[in-house]
This record gives structure tokens, sequence and C-alpha cells, in this order.
């Protein structure tokens, strides 16, 4: 029951962050899960699998509010569902230890670049069609392969290329639940065919998950409060110092043999 309270609030800090920026949620989840020595795998299985439930809510959420660039939305999605799928593939290919420093170093630079991006404001400028393809493919490989990114690197490369926040965040948070739909699907045909010999990692995180749900479907409502309460680039800054210090206890731990 500890757990699930635990990720129950973790559920709802990630997905207030997440529907306001447009970011943050996977990595938020996969941080604390890595933290808590859930293999790199399972963490991004589980991660996925919650998003299942938020991303739907969220996306429910924009379409209604009618913040959808359908056209930016129909070139994001193959893009990401081939980069998500074959992140997975990389993913249970390695074994977790060998892959926990890599993935925990990667999760770090997001942070840093998170509090970067706080500080830096590009100009706007029309988003050119041929950079849409390589970031949605790098945002879902990334997503996939590291249980967080496709925010990070879709939103912030969408906005910094010149794209309107509100059809940008809106757009990429709806396409992101079918990306996360391949790559849980992905992770289930791993484990089907016994590509992923960790598998039985997740059936000890069900509480984690669950909460992970919970606060994050009640969240996601909410986003648009946060929004008003404190800047983008405060909550940037807060949640890229967080990912920051985690990631970095993670990679120190895992130097020191602890």
């Amino acid at each position: 029951m500890q757990d699930f309270l635990l990720f129950f609030a973790v559920g709802i800090l990630a997905q207030l962050i997440d529907g306001a920026l447009g970011m943050a949620y996977g990595v938020i989840s996969s941080t604390v899960l890595l933290s808590f020595g859930v293999s790199p795998a399972a963490a991004s299985a589980s991660v996925h699998a919650a998003e299942l439930f938020t991303t739907a809510a969220s996306g429910t959420a924009h379409v209604y509010n009618r913040n959808i660039d359908w056209k930016l939305f129909w070139r994001l999605v193959p893009f990401g569902i081939v980069g998500g799928v074959l992140g997975t593939y990389v993913l249970t290919s390695f074994d977790g230890a060998a892959m926990r420093p890599f993935v925990a170093a990667y999760l770090t630079c997001i942070g840093v670049y998170l509090i970067i991006r706080s500080f830096t404001h590009r100009p706007s400028k029309p988003v050119r069609a041929a950079v849409v393809p390589p970031l949605a493919a790098a945002g879902g490989f990334l997503d996939a392969a590291g249980g967080g990114g496709w925010g990070p690197i879709v939103t912030t490369g969408l906005l910094g290329a010149g794209g309107q926040p509100r059809y940008v965040i809106g757009t990429v948070n709806t396409a992101e639940f079918l990306v996360t739909l391949s790559v849980s699907l992905a992770f289930l045909f791993s484990l089907l065919t016994g590509h992923w010999e960790e598998a039985d990692d997740l059936s000890t995180h069900a509480l984690a998950v669950a909460g992970l749900i919970a606060g994050g479907v009640i969240a996601a409502p909410f986003a648009g409060y946060i929004v008003r309460i404190l800047s983008t680039d405060t909550l940037l800054r807060l949640v890229g110092s967080l990912i920051c210090i985690l990631g970095i206890t993670q990679v120190w731990g895992i130097l020191s043999g602890s």
C-alpha cells in the first residue's frame, strides 16, 4: 500500500507537469522507478502501461479544447511508432544491469536539457516539414529505450523550430497515446515470444503502476490550473532539477557499486 501511495503522488506530480508543458511524465516516473531498483526495461514497460491511461485522458482533453493540429499529428505518429518499436527491441535485447548506467545518464542529460531550455528563448519561425520525421523517430526511440523522452524531444524540438505552443503541446500529447500503445504492444510481443528475459520483474511492481495510473488520470484535467500558478520556466527548472538529482544519485550508486 505504501508503494501505491508513493507512486500515486508521483503520478499526480508527473501528469500535472506533463499536461502543462507537454513533457516529463515518462521521465519523472522512470527516474523514480529506477531509483527504487527497477530494471530499465521493466521501468519503461511500467511507465508506458500507465501512460496508456494518462495520455488517453490528456489527449481527450486536448481534442475537446481543439488544441490539435491534425496535419502535424499524422506526420508525427508513423515515425514515432517506428522509433518506439525499435527502442523497445533494443531495450529488451540487453541485460538490465548493463543498460542501467546508460539509461540513468540519458535521463540526467534530459534533466540538464530542461533546465537549460528554461533559460533559452528562441525566435519564432515556420516549422519545416523535414524536421518532423527525424524528430518523431528520435523521440519515439528514446521514449521507449529510456522510459521517457517523447515530450522533451518532440515538444521542445517543435517549439524551438517555431511551432505555436498551444497546438504543439496538444498535438504531441495526443499523438503520444498512439506511440505509447505501439510501445506497450511491442513490450507485450517481446514478453510472449520470450525475447524479453527479465519480464518477471514486472509483476513485483504492479502497485507502483496502479499508483502511477490513478495519480495521472486524476491530475490530467488540472494541468491548466498549474500553468496559471507557476510559469513554464519555473516548472522546467523544478522538474529538470528533480530529474538531475535522482539521475546523478543513480549514476553515483552504480559507479560506487552500491
